[in-house]
This record gives structure tokens, C-alpha cells and sequence, in this order.
């Protein structure tokens, strides 16, 4: 099981909206300075993500919950995401090239295939969202951000 923490915005009806903040992928490397992932990731978009997630439990705004998501759902999407547009690819690719002998047709057909997958995975992907397996569940709740307090030792002196 994949699990991440998300803060609760809202709660309605056994339905949370959680907020996920995606993580950098690199950020406590000895080598900052020269590393590729760390500059591609700064030219990327910081993006945040909304989820709905069932709850019988009542939860509050702010609370934090951690959230899981099995390995197998994950891997077939990521599988669905990247392999369709390049088993695409190669299929339309050796088909061009067999039926019209040019490389140009096989640039062509690698085109129309990569294209082709693309769209046979986004078409496809909201079938397979709609499985219960394939959706995030809640797995603990922290306590409620209003119900800690912490003092410092100069409070509780005076």
C-alpha cells in the first residue's frame, strides 16, 4: 500500500475533501547544485491536489488524514499511462515500415501509433477510475488540529 498525508478541507455527508501537496522529488541531496531532477523540477508547475475520499468518521477542516492507494492500481495506471502510447509506437511504426518500406511511412505510422495509445489510455482511464480498488482510501486520522495546544516552559512559569 502506497500511503501519503492529506489535510482535510471539508467534510459533508461521509465524503472528505482532502488536499495532497505533491512532494519535490529531490530536496536534501548533498549534490543541489548539479543535479538534473532538482532543475527540472523547479521549471515544473507546483501543483497541489483536491481529492474527494469516503469517511463514516466526522472529520474536521485541517485535520490530517493518511491516505492509501494499493500498489497494484497504481502500477496498472502508470502501466495504462506509458505503455499504451508506446506498444502504439511500435506496432503502427512495423506496420508502416512492412507495408510501405520507407522510413518516412514508419515516422508516420510511430506517430499515428504514439498518438493512438494516448488516446486509447485516456479514453480507457476513466473506466478503470471508477473501480473501488483504484480509489484512495482513508487509512488512520490524526486528532483534530483545535484539540492540541502546546505552551512553551516561559508559559507555563508565569
Amino acid at each position: 500500500m502506497i500511503k501519503e498525508w492529506a489535510t482535510v478541507i471539508s467534510w459533508e455527508n461521509g465524503v472528505a475533501k482532502v488536499h495532497c501537496d505533491v512532494k519535490a522529488s529531490c530536496s536534501s541531496c548533498a549534490s543541489r547544485a548539479g543535479c538534473g531532477s532538482r532543475v527540472l523540477n523547479k521549471l515544473g508547475p507546483q501543483t497541489s491536489h483536491t481529492i474527494t475520499v469516503p469517511s463514516a468518521e466526522p472529520l474536521v477542516a485541517g485535520q490530517k488524514v493518511e491516505l492509501g492507494i494499493s500498489e497494484s492500481s497504481l502500477l496498472g495506471s502508470a502501466m495504462l499511462v506509458y505503455l499504451s502510447p508506446l506498444v502504439g509506437l511500435f506496432i503502427m511504426a512495423s506496420l508502416f515500415q512492412v507495408l510501405f518500406g520507407t522510413d518516412i511511412a514508419a515516422m508516420c505510422g510511430a506517430l499515428l501509433g504514439g498518438v493512438g495509445g494516448f488516446l486509447l489510455a485516456r479514453g480507457f482511464s476513466p473506466t478503470l477510475a471508477k473501480r473501488e480498488t483504484w480509489q484512495p482510501v482513508i487509512i488512520s486520522v490524526g486528532l483534530p488540529p483545535d484539540l492540541l495546544r502546546t505552551s512553551t516552559s516561559s508559559e507555563l512559569s508565569q
